[in-house]
């Protein structure tokens, strides 16, 4: 055989296999292609788009943090709308386990909650986003010049609780127990918000309410520390419901609260970090 023969099958066997190779890395993206387009199970792959609607019960007090939060989801998410339905927490929870309709539940207490996972309607474990505390809010220059627990005992005082039901009508209890004090208020309110109001109207001077709803009434009320509030620290834990319509647009809405952009906001209304 000449060496110009040898040569010419050097070349072809050379072009053989690098035939093959192309083949086969043809093959191989062709096969990876396939597996990107076949969705959310290929590791690594974008995350589905969310849609749709998202129903939160959430605690009264979490009322103007939940709200701005709720509006930076939807712009983070176009195409999915946030509604809420804000109130005394043991009401949410007695609505939830009477199968009312909703996708996630955040809480004023853990013992409020319980009742909710009890009743094994949430999924998974639920966590502590924030805590509060209590203040007395009293009318704005504070002119019955309340300083303590003891002060809301004033002759002609008219002071305002949340029903010992509720976790800030549960928690007030708790520090009045502290500071030894008995009080008979004029009304036990639903929520922290309705307690609020009755100052904000001048409906009564006084109120213990939430630190974060005195922080959002601004000017309409003046808020005052006690001590005894350390006793009562509420814990407000968040869960994924066991009904929920929308679950993947809900785990979102969780996360985001659980973000940094969500301590942001929180932190900015008055709560403590978990």
């Amino acid at each position: 055989m000449t060496r110009s023969m040898r040569r010419t099958r050097r070349m072809l066997r050379l072009a053989g296999a690098g035939a093959a190779a192309l083949m086969a890395l043809s093959a191989c993206s062709s096969s990876s292609g396939g597996a990107s387009a076949g969705g959310s199970d290929t590791p690594g792959s974008a995350p589905a788009k969310l849609s749709g609607s998202v129903t939160v019960f959430a605690a009264a007090s979490l009322k103007e943090s939940f709200t701005a939060l709720g509006e930076e989801f939807e712009k983070q998410h176009p195409g999915t709308t946030v509604g809420f339905n804000f109130g005394g927490s043991d009401t949410l929870a007695a609505s939830i386990t009477s199968g009312a309709p909703a996708d996630v539940f955040a809480a004023a207490s853990t013992r409020t909650m319980a009742v909710v996972t009890d009743r094994k309607e949430a999924v998974g474990t639920p966590e502590t986003f924030v805590r509060n505390r209590l203040e007395i809010a009293t009318l704005p220059g504070n002119p019955g010049k309340v300083s303590s627990l003891k002060d809301l005992t004033g002759s002609g005082l008219k002071v305002v609780l949340c029903d010992r039901t509720v976790p800030c009508g549960s928690a007030a209890q708790k520090a009045l127990d502290a500071a030894g004090v008995e009080l008979t208020p004029v009304s036990y309110e639903q929520d922290v918000k309705s307690a609020l109001t009755k100052v904000e109207l001048k409906e009564a001077d006084a109120a213990v309410v939430y630190r974060t709803d005195v922080k959002a009434a601004g000017d309409k009320v003046e808020g005052v520390e006690f001590p005894e509030s350390a006793e009562a620290v509420n814990d407000y834990p968040i869960a994924l419901l066991r009904n929920a319509g929308n679950a993947p647009a809900a785990k979102a809405f969780i996360a985001l609260v659980r973000s940094a952009e969500g301590r942001r906001v929180l932190g900015g209304a008055g709560f403590l970090e978990p």
